[in-house]
């Protein structure tokens, strides 16, 4: 596995229970702040002995369901799934990122291994 991908799966693993996260905010967390894309294709491609990784908690920077699975019913088991965690999803596949959006704290972003100046940065955003 490539340290960029271990990086992301660490990320989102970080993730708390009822919180979710923006494809940019875990690039952003990973030091690749241009990779969302990236993020969303290792979600895509996630195997069978990642199962625990929780793929439910990441979503689009608009609040948005966005995933594009092999199953039509892929953004349904989202929805599902988010809403066990207490996240209100609309039938729109709409959440209100900022009220659910995962804030790392300092020792979170360290934990990934990203140097103090970065972390600053981050934290401003």
């Amino acid at each position: 596995m490539s340290p960029f991908k271990s990086n992301v799966l660490a990320a989102i693993k970080l993730i708390p229970k009822g919180t979710v996260a923006s494809y940019g905010q875990i690039a952003l967390m990973v030091g690749v702040p241009q990779a969302a894309r990236q993020i969303g294709w290792i979600l895509h491609s996630l195997g069978e002995s990642e199962v625990n990784v929780p793929w439910w908690r990441v979503i689009n920077n608009a609040g948005r369901i966005s995933i594009k699975g092999l199953s039509p019913d892929a953004p349904l088991l989202q929805k599902s799934l988010l809403e066990k965690e207490g996240v209100a999803v609309k039938p729109n596949l709409n959440i209100d990122i900022e009220h659910y959006r995962y804030k790392p704290s300092i020792k979170a972003l360290k934990k990934l291994g990203l140097d103090d100046e970065y972390v600053s940065k981050i934290l401003e955003k």
